[in-house]
């Protein structure tokens, strides 16, 4: 299996796939069922991971909870005008316990999908979701202590964030900004036992997937638990990847994180942080502050996850629009970091999918946009990108009084010990702009270079002398982007 620096992932709806399957057959499908030709095709686009998205069993609570959650509802309907309550699964992170879902199979299923996964080079990826589980997971009834109480006067004042179950008043799951998740109860890390015996949990999944994506991190973080719940933790995340990595050495770690926290988890030992930052300034369409963020030190961005979508955000289709979305594509996943894509974003879909739910309506598939994507995946899987230098490059005005060049982003990538370079510009903004590179090429002993643009242009030659003496002069429409092979000539 490859073990690339800069891997890519391919985030699969289990429950939504398997749905479908269902119907195709006209059998309830397991995993099992996944076809070896769809796995074949993930392969082939050069993913090395697939993050299989709610496997994990759920339970009745959680169903009836988002059965009976008006604003929920209406999401629901939006997207399925046909909604049947069989439709509405329960949300797949009110997990009651971390065994495969009877509806998806069994564990034997789960292994059997992770071999078939490894016979092709791929990984699988699971959820853990450390700061909470279903209100009906079976903690609840055999180790209540286990969990974050509250007070009849708590539930009076907040019932939006606490939950009676018999004589007893637990607190939902929930961050700092937003109510408690009304089908989750918070779990207590000042209880001693809650961290061994979440260790314990870890260890078992673990035996299951070659890495996991670890749901809302920072939120057993010392200094992010005490503000919310009023009790002092010790530190989880280091003593825990350490004791699976003593067991796994190869495991991998994703951590969802959020509030500029992801620089502390990856040094408590996670190998790889969203990047919710580079997402929403892309969102904002202005270059400087995506360029700005990419002064980052290289170490913090090898460990970034760049996406433009996952099943928490809103489809990019929706989001960026024509343009916008190929130019924020091109720096989301030709610079450094782990490449995530979400199920349905290759073929632009355009509506999201609730995590409440088993089925998705058939979605039309921008022909245009499917191009897109296949020529940047082509690019993705290129050595250089996987495994090469990266830099960012700066950029100047093409003539005086021109402040377009401050619309650029570009960056360029080597292979060491190789002359080749691949050059990535793009004007991100809506109007058109120019700009001058200076590139790091060797001038002294190959004079001209061979440009190809690997996205749309034909290859063209240009001297070199004059491009250290000149610079490269770019002239891009709004939101254009270019990605040029750059080799000496011989």
């Amino acid at each position: 299996m490859s073990d690339s620096l800069y891997p890519c992932l391919y985030q699969l709806n289990t429950r939504v796939t398997l749905t479908r399957l269902s119907a195709e057959l006209g059998r309830p499908a397991t995993l099992d069922d996944i076809p070896d030709r769809d796995l074949d095709e993930l392969a082939n686009l050069g993913f090395d991971w697939i993050y299989t998205l709610g496997v994990w069993e759920t339970g009745t609570v959680g169903r009836e909870i988002s059965r009976a959650n008006p604003d929920w509802r209406r999401d629901y309907l939006d997207l399925l005008p046909d909604l049947e309550e069989a439709d509405i699964g329960g949300s797949c992170f009110a997990i009651t316990r971390y065994t495969v879902s009877d509806r998806l199979g069994d564990e034997r299923a789960l292994l059997r999908l992770r071999d078939r996964l490894h016979q092709r080079g791929l990984k699988l990826m699971l959820d853990f979701v450390p700061n909470h589980t279903a209100c009906d997971g079976p903690w609840v009834r055999d180790c209540p202590d286990y969990y974050i109480q509250g007070t009849p006067a708590d539930l009076e004042r907040e019932p939006h964030n606490y939950f009676q179950i018999g004589d007893r008043i637990f607190a939902h799951g929930r961050d700092l900004y937003f109510p408690g998740w009304p089908d989750t109860l918070q779990l207590n890390y000042n209880n001693p036992e809650v961290p061994e015996t979440m260790l314990g949990e870890l260890l078992k999944i673990a035996g299951f997937c070659d890495g996991l994506r670890c749901d809302m991190a920072m939120l057993i973080l010392p200094e992010i638990f005490e503000p919310i719940w009023g009790r002092p933790i010790a530190p989880f995340w280091p003593d825990a990847i350490r004791t699976v990595r003593d067991r796994y050495p190869d495991f991998t770690f994703m951590a969802e994180v959020y509030w500029d926290l992801e620089w502390e988890l990856q040094q408590q030992g996670f190998d790889f942080t969203y990047d919710k930052r580079l997402y929403d300034r892309l969102c904002e369409g202005d270059a400087r502050p995506v360029r700005e963020h990419f002064w980052a030190d290289l170490d913090y961005q090898n460990k970034s996850v760049r996406f433009l979508e996952n099943h928490d955000e809103p489809r990019a289709v929706s989001v960026f629009g024509p343009g916008k979305h190929q130019a924020a594509a091109v720096l989301t996943y030709l610079c450094p970091g782990l490449r995530f894509f979400h199920q349905g974003q290759l073929q632009g879909w355009a509506k999201k999918v609730s995590i409440h739910l088993c089925r998705s309506p058939e979605q039309a598939r921008d022909r245009a946009l499917a191009q897109f994507y296949e020529q940047l995946l082509a690019c993705v899987r290129l050595p250089v990108l996987r495994d090469g230098n990266w830099q960012l490059l700066e950029c100047t005005p093409a003539q005086p009084g021109d402040d377009t060049w401050d619309q650029f982003v570009a960056f360029a990538w080597s292979e060491t010990g190789k002359r080749k370079r691949l050059l990535v510009a793009v004007n991100y903004a809506p109007e058109p702009g120019r700009c001058c590179l200076r590139l790091p090429v060797d001038n002294d002993n190959y004079p001209v270079y061979h440009f190809g643009d690997r996205m749309s242009s034909p290859r063209r030659d240009r001297d070199g002398n004059n491009l250290l003496r000149l610079s490269l002069s770019l002239d891009l429409p709004p939101w254009g982007y270019t990605v040029f092979d750059i080799d000496p000539a011989t």
